[in-house]
């Protein structure tokens, strides 16, 4: 089992910037890929960005260039730098784990953290 804990939303107008992270607890030995998600009013949860056990990283298309992925295995955290944003970023962010145990792959959420971008 492995547990994420989200920290960091809040309210931020229009241009700021806002850093989330997610800490994870557990069998922390067994993660791989960490993944951020959102999820605005009335949508779906879809993917912002995500970062292999290996650093390498992918970004949906609406934020590349605006948000960045880092990752430190020596704490377990994975960390989502969110800069210029804008009303329609809007959202709950969630943390995701995929976990690997043997040739079986699980996967784990966060409770998610509220990011409200208005003026």
């Amino acid at each position: 089992q492995v547990q994420l804990a989200e920290s960091g939303g809040g309210l931020v107008r229009p241009g700021e910037s806002l850093r989330v992270s997610c800490v994870a607890s557990g069998s922390t030995v067994t993660i791989r890929a960490m993944r951020w998600y959102r999820q605005g009013p009335g949508n779906q949860r879809e993917l912002v960005a995500g970062i292999s056990s290996g650093g390498r990283t992918n970004y949906a298309d609406f934020v590349k260039g605006r948000f960045t992925i880092s990752r430190d295995n020596t704490k377990n955290t994975v960390t989502l730098q969110m800069n210029n944003l804008e009303p329609e970023d809007t959202a709950v962010y969630y943390c995701y784990a995929e976990c690997l145990y043997g040739s079986v792959t699980y996967g784990y959420w966060g409770q998610g953290t509220q990011v409200t971008v208005s003026s």
